[in-house]
């Protein structure tokens, strides 16, 4: 006695089965990241920058990420979006999050300080009191 299976059932479980592997296989994607992000980034890049460079260079990253996260999300936006945010700017971004690691790791390091913002100091220059003739030229 043998159990016949229609075909169209037996295709349709193996199509759910396969698309099951498919999600399962995908979704270890976006923690790979992490793990790999040490790859992107030479080890000593930052080995020789002083803190005024480490800051300005941390301050890049951080527009370069946001840039590069702008990107991603208007590539969503379209048919087709997330393939091509993943496949095009997803790799991009993995590097720039490492550099920043890096930077950060060198910056902790070095034992650096953010710089204050300046203050009066770039003031202009007060302008003469009313009634005050010009400055003379040497020249007739």
């Amino acid at each position: 006695m043998s159990v016949r299976i229609p075909r169209c059932r037996s295709s349709r479980a193996a199509a759910a089965i396969a698309l099951l592997a498919l999600a399962a296989g995908t979704s270890g994607c976006a923690q790979i990241g992490d793990s790999l992000s040490p790859a992107f980034v030479d080890p000593a890049k930052y080995e020789l920058y002083d803190c005024k460079q480490l800051e300005t260079e941390r301050k890049n990253l951080v527009s370069r990420a946001k840039d590069q996260e702008a990107l991603m999300n208007k590539a969503q936006t379209g048919v087709g979006g997330t393939v091509v945010s993943e496949m095009v700017y997803r790799n991009e971004l993995i590097s720039i999050r490492a550099q920043q690691k890096l930077a950060e790791e060198s910056w902790r390091s070095g034992k650096c300080h953010e710089t204050p913002p300046e203050t009066a100091s770039a003031a202009p220059p007060p302008a003469p009191p009313p009634g005050a003739k010009p400055p003379r030229s040497g020249l007739r």
